[in-house]
């Protein structure tokens, strides 16, 4: 176990090198971040004068070391778009677009395994082809369609929900959540579902798949051989064991609803990281773009760590095969 954990930091750590490594390169190959900071009238003096206080007349592996040590301490510059330092603006974004992609996370799971489950066990049923025809649906529409048909149904046509913003929020030290207030959660509905549907179809197919394969295995026939009810069967046994690769594919769901919220938040103008990078690529803000790299792979690379010790903790299969791997070696 601990070598496998050991492992698996190991090559996190190569990750995120390799990124910072290509967020080092937006500063140093995009643009001239000097050029960013002064104005047309600064003489050449001016300009060397400054690139030497910044360091960017030093070799590659200097600048690279000390982007590298600042990076660890959350220190990514000035933004040039806002003149704020870029670790106060992701503070800010950051909790909206973790509230968005958690709940959209919760409702995909609440809504996905049920109807997987459901499809699974009732695949002839009339609810089960209607299940399936809306999955469909749900794959095939584009985010941004899928938003703005929310837009015109519940809140241009019915009035029922805002169409933009975040609503009132409250603040618990540097976080803020809507989840306390009435207009937040109403202002959560609409991108949530949005953000939700497509993981929702994922997650409800890849429950469906794994039910009827696990239904023809052979455990499975023995226990309904004892006469054990179909609901020990069915969501004691089966569903116990469908669910163990729905870990590792909500883990990386959550890691991709974070990154790609970029357009739902852009839709319903969320001021979360997404709608931020969107304005700083705009704005050709290199500061903010390195940093957004640099935190979604970061989420990524603890997500997917995370989701590996629970897919090992969970498939005795693997510790199994691994206590067997260490026997031979020995």
């Amino acid at each position: 176990m601990i070598a496998f954990v050991l492992r698996r930091l190991a090559q996190s750590v190569a990750v995120m090198l390799a990124v910072g490594l290509i967020a080092f390169m937006l500063f140093r190959y995009v643009g001239d971040p000097v050029n960013n900071m002064v104005g047309q009238d600064t003489s050449l003096a001016d300009r060397a004068r400054l690139r030497q206080e910044l360091g960017l007349n030093d070799p590659a592996a200097v600048q690279f070391g000390r982007f590298l040590a600042r990076a660890l301490k959350g220190d990514f510059g000035v933004s040039y778009q806002y003149a704020r330092p870029v670790r106060e603006i992701i503070a800010e974004r950051l909790p909206a677009t973790l509230e968005l992609s958690v709940a959209a996370v919760l409702l995909a799971l609440a809504a996905g395994i049920p109807m997987g489950v459901y499809t699974g066990l009732r695949r002839d049923g009339f609810l089960s082809h209607l299940f399936l025809a809306v999955s469909l649906v749900g794959v095939s529409l584009p985010t941004f369609l899928t938003g703005i048909l929310l837009i015109v149904v519940f809140s241009v046509s019915l009035g029922w929900l805002p169409s933009f913003g975040r609503g009132d929020v409250v603040a618990l030290s540097w976080w803020t959540t809507g989840l306390l207030t009435l207009s937040g959660l109403k202002s959560l509905v609409l991108p949530a579902i949005t953000l939700a549907l497509f993981q929702m179809t994922l997650i409800m197919r890849l429950v469906r798949a794994e039910m009827l394969e696990v239904l023809r295995t052979d455990y499975i026939k023995f226990a309904r051989a004892r006469g054990l009810p179909n609901r020990i069967v069915h969501f004691g046994h089966a569903l116990k064991n469908t669910l163990v690769p729905v870990v590792t594919i909500t883990g990386l769901q959550l890691g991709a609803v974070i990154a790609f919220a970029i357009i739902t938040e852009t839709v319903f103008q969320w001021p979360g990281m997404g709608f931020l990078i969107v304005q700083a690529i705009g704005f050709a803000d290199i500061p903010v773009m390195a940093a957004y790299l640099v935190l979604i792979a970061f989420f990524f690379v603890v997500i997917n760590l995370i989701v590996d010790l629970l897919y090992y903790a969970v498939d005795p299969r693997l510790r199994i095969e691994r206590g067997a791997a260490g026997g031979h070696g020995r």
